[in-house]
């Protein structure tokens, strides 16, 4: 299962393996507090993309284009955690206030449409 998650909410044990999916450390969150499995920063939309954003409702499709193209280029960190899918749960965790409209959101669409190609492909072989 992939779940999305705000860093400063409650840690979980379903949460499973934890993967912070932001460029930037979340302000005022510790190491210790946070329970980060793994920081995944390559994973992030680039720093324009992010600034060029904004949260802004009226970008929010222009950007989840702009940051899928920026994934379609990101082979290794995409691959890292479909692998880590694939084994258990995993929780995209991100630090904006805006809980529908961010990255981790657009991540999680991302991830899961990759994943059912793959699990589509994998059954036409068969």
């Amino acid at each position: 299962m992939l779940r999305v998650k705000r860093i400063y909410d409650t840690v979980s044990e379903a949460d499973g393996f934890r993967i912070l999916v932001d460029r930037l450390w979340p302000r005022g969150m510790s190491k210790e507090r946070a329970k980060v499995d793994l920081w995944l920063k390559d994973i992030a939309p680039s720093s324009r993309l992010r600034k060029w954003f904004g949260h802004d409702q009226q970008k929010w499709s222009e950007f989840q284009e702009k940051y899928y193209e920026e994934l379609g280029e990101k082979g290794s960190p995409v691959a890292l955690v479909l692998d880590k899918m694939s084994s258990g749960n995993v929780t995209l965790l991100f630090g904006a206030k805006e809980g529908q409209l961010n990255n981790a959101v657009a991540l999680r669409e991302y991830l899961t449409e990759r994943q059912r190609s793959q699990v589509s492909q994998e059954q036409q072989r068969h």
